[in-house]
């Protein structure tokens, strides 16, 4: 039977992620292992998903958890932890949670495409790992380095940028495209301000990018994911 509620929590109180790993791989997964062996779950340092397939299953677990975790010293954070519906095209209902974040990706309800579109509970980068990744971005403020080459800025950024497409481009990559986008404003900004020609003239400055782009879609880790700038006509 397919699971279609997860129980979502994070436990309040540990000292450490070290410390969580180890106290919690005795508290809780082998706990889970012994006592409910037929449950699936995945966690990661005091972030915790449990597996149910049936709403009542997932309020019995919850119960059940935060009993284990108060022997234990330990309680749940009240505002992460939550049971969700696992909404899609087989599963229809409506609940008062139908969204999640785990490990920077948000799972929600998503319109997927097959042979025909259907929705998919399914997961895309979360909306808080793209703001720290437009906030990363905005902190290199790219439009002052007008000393440097193109060359060295895609040797700066370019780890940075390969680390992201990565670990969140694995799933729905159409969801990077913002930063991607926002990655391109950036460098176009800098050859705005790096060469006179371009100066005050934003779609000048898009198309000779594009034009490099095209010309070295290496360059750029992100170019070679398939996000160029339009080189004109």
């Amino acid at each position: 039977m397919v699971q279609k509620y997860q129980v979502i929590f994070c436990v309040h109180g540990v000292i450490s992620p070290l410390l969580a790993n180890i106290f919690l791989h005795h508290v809780f997964d082998e706990w889970m292992r012994v006592e409910h062996p037929s449950v699936l779950f995945a966690r990661y340092a005091d972030d915790i998903i449990v597996h149910c397939r049936t709403e009542a299953q997932a309020q019995v677990m919850l119960k059940t958890i935060e009993l284990r975790l108060a022997r234990c010293k330990l309680k749940l954070h009240p505002q992460k932890t939550k049971i969700v519906y696992c909404k899609d095209h087989k599963r229809t209902g409506n609940y008062k949670h139908e969204s999640f974040d785990f490990l920077s990706y948000g799972f929600r309800p998503r319109l997927c495409k097959g042979r025909m579109h259907f929705l998919g509970f399914t997961p895309a980068v979360s909306k808080s790992a793209i703001k720290a990744m437009s906030a990363t971005i905005r902190g290199w403020k790219l439009q002052l380095w007008s000393s440097s080459s193109l060359e060295d800025i895609a040797k700066r950024i370019n780890p940075v940028i390969r680390g992201w497409l990565n670990y969140y481009g694995r799933y729905r990559k159409s969801a990077l495209y913002p930063i991607l986008r926002q990655i391109e404003y950036a460098l176009v900004r800098w050859a705005m301000r790096k060469y006179k020609r371009l100066r005050g003239h934003w779609l000048k400055a898009t198309h000779w990018l594009g034009r490099i782009a095209r010309r070295e879609p290496g360059l750029f880790v992100s170019w070679g994911f398939g996000f160029r700038p339009s080189a004109g006509q």
